[in-house]
């Protein structure tokens, strides 16, 4: 049976997603065959697998640090938060409906026996399986029916290592309060810790160190400096959206605005990368940028309940204002359904049934129905023949006139998207379009740019690589590998 270690975390945002990737990425290089898994993530940032499910995206990178293609079976509960209480619930890659917290509370006991199946699976292909937690383990008040760490640890009989972020502070107490908060059994089954994202001179934290050492009885395994190397790499979750702002300092203006569900917003990391490009991701409260060159609607998880959200923000009238200075304007999904004149979810597919008026930017409607739509798919732009790839992800179907003039031709044969009249407003399903090099450059051409000269799928296997590095000179990965072993 192949080897396991579970990174675990004194919280969210603590790090363990790179961390996870890094390593596996690490490994890969030493010559072993490894697989990633987390058994229950919560994010709207999801990925279409090669098996034609979704897992949470960061899991979709950690696979491709390991060299494979993605599979369900590396997340494989995965809540997909459409209200402030309640969550789209997707197991083993496919939806099986929607809960408020306190119902999946309940349920999550019945989900252990599909965490272990596909975990097993995962163990079958591999040499080693690098785990990720969710959230901490500290969370004691959740620990009843637990699948995402020490429940899972426990049932699965995976060692852990606990990872400490010292960038927000109280590194120290983060650790030392885990351990006065676990059980003795689940003490035990901690071998260790990992600092992260440390910023200067790492002997200066040698006592912070050999403190947390003599009040746990843990053994440190290393302290992982601030990798800078990350900001190349897909935006992992929404806790990437707290610091939103503008990214870049290019000449040529994107403004992207931030809905309240906001979904697959790292649809936008190639542009960012983009000299030429200056892309803001506008909060709740600002305007759009008067002077931007596009605005683009992102992904929704809950399309109706966002476009009631952007009108609250007065974000209607700014579009208004910019098409009628002759600005540009794409959707990308749930921005696409946004941009015409009416959606409808009958169903109540995404919450209370009913419809809404649209922006009335595109001549079309969208019925939001079932089932899912979760493919890869490669073709290519109609307006300049420039070749995409990406992967659609959703519930619907748009139909009207402006569809008669599709944004993009795929190699199916099947037409994606609609364009206006005058083709400054456009609008299609599929995400992931600014990954292809090809479409991004044209993109930019349009705005008046040069073109672009990213290679985006090489940055990021570079950035991999790097991080990779960073963590086999600061991290005792052999350490973590007897640890998996059991020694």
């Amino acid at each position: 049976m192949a080897r396991a270690l579970m990174l675990q975390g004194t919280g969210s945002d603590v790090g363990k997603s790179l961390l996870v990737a890094g390593l596996c990425r690490a490994l890969v290089r030493r010559g072993l065959t490894v697989r990633p898994f987390k058994p229950q993530n919560m994010s709207n940032n999801a990925a279409v697998t090669a098996d034609g499910g979704e897992i949470g995206r960061a899991q979709a990178l950690q696979a491709r640090a390991c060299g494979v293609a993605s599979s369900v079976h590396m997340n494989p509960v995965l809540l997909k938060p459409q209200t402030d209480v309640g969550a789209q619930v997707v197991v083993q890659g496919r939806v099986v409906g929607s809960a408020r917290a306190s119902e999946y509370l309940a349920r999550k006991r019945e989900l252990l026996g599909a965490v272990l199946d596909s975990f097993a699976r995962m163990r079958a292909e591999a040499d080693i399986v690098i785990v990720e937690g969710a959230g901490s383990p500290a969370e004691v008040n959740l620990r009843a029916g637990d699948i995402a760490n020490m429940g899972f640890a426990c049932a699965a009989d995976v060692p852990v290592v606990l990872v400490g972020d010292i960038d927000r502070g109280g590194v120290i107490a983060s650790l030392v309060g885990t351990h006065a908060l676990l059980e003795a059994d689940e003490r035990a089954r901690v071998k260790g810790f990992l600092i992260n994202k440390f910023r200067g001179d790492v002997r200066l934290f040698d006592g912070g160190l050999r403190i947390i050492a003599e009040r746990t009885g843990w053994p440190g395994f290393g302290v992982v400096p601030w990798l800078h190397e990350a900001r190349r790499l897909p935006a992992e979750d929404v806790v990437a959206l707290d610091t939103a702002g503008t990214r870049g300092g290019g000449p040529l203006r994107v403004a992207v605005p931030v809905l309240a569900r906001i979904s697959n917003f790292d649809d936008f990391d190639p542009l960012a990368l983009e000299p030429e490009v200056s892309l803001t991701m506008v909060r709740a409260g600002q305007p759009l940028p008067g002077d931007a060159d596009v605005v683009i609607l992102p992904g929704s998880k809950a399309t109706i309940a966002d476009l009631a959200f952007l009108r609250a923000q007065g974000w209607d009238i700014d579009l208004a204002a910019h098409r009628r200075r002759g600005g540009r304007v794409l959707g990308i999904c749930g921005g696409y359904q946004m941009l015409g004149r009416r959606v409808a979810d009958p169903q109540g597919i995404e919450g209370p049934p009913g419809e809404a008026p649209g922006l009335g930017l595109l001549d079309v409607e969208t019925v939001l129905s079932g089932p899912k739509v979760l493919t890869e798919a490669t073709g290519v732009e109609t307006a300049t023949g420039a070749p995409v790839t990406g992967y659609e992800m959703h519930m619907g179907r748009t139909d009207g006139p402006d569809c008669a003039r599709p944004m993009l031709r795929l190699d199916d044969g099947a037409a994606d998207g609609a364009v206006s009249e005058d083709g400054r407003v456009a609008g299609g399903y599929l995400h992931g379009l600014f990954g292809s090099d090809a479409f991004r450059s044209a993109f930019l051409k349009g705005l008046g740019g040069r073109g672009g000269g990213l290679a985006y799928e090489a940055t990021v296997e570079h950035a991999l690589d790097a991080v990779a590095e960073r963590l086999e000179a600061c991290v005792d990965v052999d350490g973590l590998l007897r640890v998996a072993e059991g020694g």
